[in-house]
């Protein structure tokens, strides 16, 4: 079954190691991030944003393949399936479809109108037992249609929303999504300890997980993140997998193309990438 994420988030808090959410855009990919999940023991995220939702036929088909998936492998892990980057409108669809968490992104909105918004939304959730993100600062780069300047948040504003009842933040501090560019500077340590102090135990989520130095991640938990979203790796690894296979002639059956055949290298491509974040993170043999 579905689970809330915000116990997994307080025990890897309270632990010091991560919890990562991966995204998943098809049945494959939802596949490999739970097999993965089980065999490393470790809790996980599932990651998906309004677009991947429409491609995959609405919200309520992927709570129920994610649910139904979850019965037939036997998962025991815990596992929430996750709005990524949400909006208002987004946020109501998917807790009506039968997600288990969701993330707000009022990061556009004016400070006073991402509170308002943010508010109503902690009064639903905490009705339903859902688990709910917010965001301050918007994260750079773009991802599913969703664009972002990578602004650093201010520490005053991520307490006015820590305080509203959320039970995880997300604030900028340099992240952006996809592939991070050559002249990056990198994360800014400075204001992420600033947002932890002002708001004290709550789980920090670092977006843009994708390209960050493996000592940048650590020091990220040792101050406070406790969630970190992984997408574009996990994109590129299907990416190259599968291209290869292809140019290898092997996809060539005679008969047509098979898609098991087709994709499975690159689901297992995915398997690697999403084990070698959990380790990186901390999260294995922590379910």
């Amino acid at each position: 079954m579905l689970v809330s994420a915000k116990e997994m988030l307080t025990k890897a808090k309270a632990g010091h190691y991560a919890v990562g959410q991966f995204n998943i855009n098809n049945l494959e990919w939802t596949k490999a991030a739970l097999q993965t999940a089980q065999e490393c023991n470790s809790p996980i995220i599932l990651g998906v944003s309004e677009g991947a939702g429409k491609y995959m036929c609405g919200f309520k088909t992927v709570a129920d393949m994610v649910k139904a998936m979850i019965d037939e492998l036997k998962i025991t892990v815990p596992v929430a399936l996750h709005l990524d980057h949400g909006s208002y409108e987004g946020c109501y669809k998917c807790i009506e479809a039968g997600f288990s968490s969701i993330m707000f992104d009022g990061s556009h909105y004016p400070i006073d109108e991402n509170v308002a918004k943010t508010t109503e939304l902690v009064k639903v959730c905490a009705e339903k037992g859902l688990s709910l993100e917010a965001e301050v600062g918007s994260i750079g780069g773009e991802e599913d249609g969703v664009v972002g300047m990578g602004e650093c948040a201010d520490p005053n504003e991520c307490k006015m929303i820590a305080d509203l009842g959320v039970d995880m933040l997300a604030a900028g501090i340099g992240n952006i999504h996809g592939k991070y560019p050559a002249n990056w500077q990198g994360l800014s340590f400075e204001t992420l300890a600033a947002v932890s102090e002002k708001t004290g135990d709550m789980p920090l989520v670092l977006h843009g997980g994708t390209g960050i130095p493996a000592d940048m991640i650590k020091k990220a938990i040792s101050l406070g993140v406790s969630k970190i979203n992984v997408n574009t790796e996990c994109q590129l690894a299907f990416q190259e997998a599968t291209r290869a296979y292809i140019e290898a002639g092997k996809d060539l059956q005679g008969k047509g193309f098979d898609p098991r055949k087709l994709l499975a290298p690159g689901v297992e491509a995915i398997k690697a990438t999403i084990k070698e974040k959990m380790e990186l993170f901390g999260s294995i043999n922590k379910a």
